[in-house]
């Protein structure tokens, strides 16, 4: 009777498991969903220049730890060494938005251009500076190069509703607070040219 049991509660409990956790695996990232949430370790990805995926980041959602991530270029950032002590220096580990650059650009892409920029034929880059501290979380929001026609605040708009999912910059083997800079892309399509023919 027990083996019996026993197999129907197998029977019964392993879809149940299965449910509760269950891979999920894009063109961006992999890895376990537990009931909506990410857990364990994830990779995520991002393309090369040549179309080749590349794995560019591994962060564990579980222990809220970054396992590997693909160095990118080694730039100074404005640093805070010591409490309002900030200089010009490299890091360790950069400032990193978990999932990488096209988790990042989910957010940063979801610009509405404003009509007065469109009116006026207005294009160009925003650039905003935020500041990462040491807990990943993004404040004291900067706007450093201007578009206008309402496109900067378009911009900070976008920015302040990116969400708090920074891993923060680490020096001499600590998380330190940074200035990093997002650059936000406003460019209006190109209408099709018309063509026409000599023929009347």
């Amino acid at each position: 009777m027990k083996p019996l049991l026993l197999g129907l509660l197998a029977f019964v409990l392993l879809p149940l498991c299965a449910q509760a956790q269950r891979m999920r695996t894009t063109e961006f990232e992999s890895g376990m969903l537990e009931k909506g949430n990410k857990v364990g370790v994830w990779e995520y990805f991002a393309h090369t220049r040549d179309g080749r995926q590349v794995s560019v980041q591994k962060y564990d959602h579980t222990a809220r730890k970054l396992v590997f991530y693909r160095p990118i270029e080694d730039i100074p950032y404005q640093v805070e060494l010591g409490p309002g002590e900030w200089t010009r220096s490299r890091v360790d580990q950069p400032p990193l938005f978990i999932g990488g650059d096209p988790a990042l650009a989910s957010y940063t892409t979801k610009l509405v251009y404003p009509p007065a920029a469109q009116e006026r034929n207005l294009q160009g880059k925003v650039l905003i500076a935020v500041t990462i501290d040491t807990l990943g979380r993004a404040s004291n929001h900067k706007l450093l190069m201007s578009v206008g026609g309402g496109c900067d605040e378009e911009a900070m708009r976008v920015c302040r509703a990116i969400p708090d999912q920074w891993i923060p910059a680490r020096k001499d083997g600590r998380a330190v607070s940074v200035v990093y800079e997002l650059p936000f892309t406003f460019r209006l399509q190109q209408a099709p040219a018309v063509i026409t023919s000599g023929l009347r």
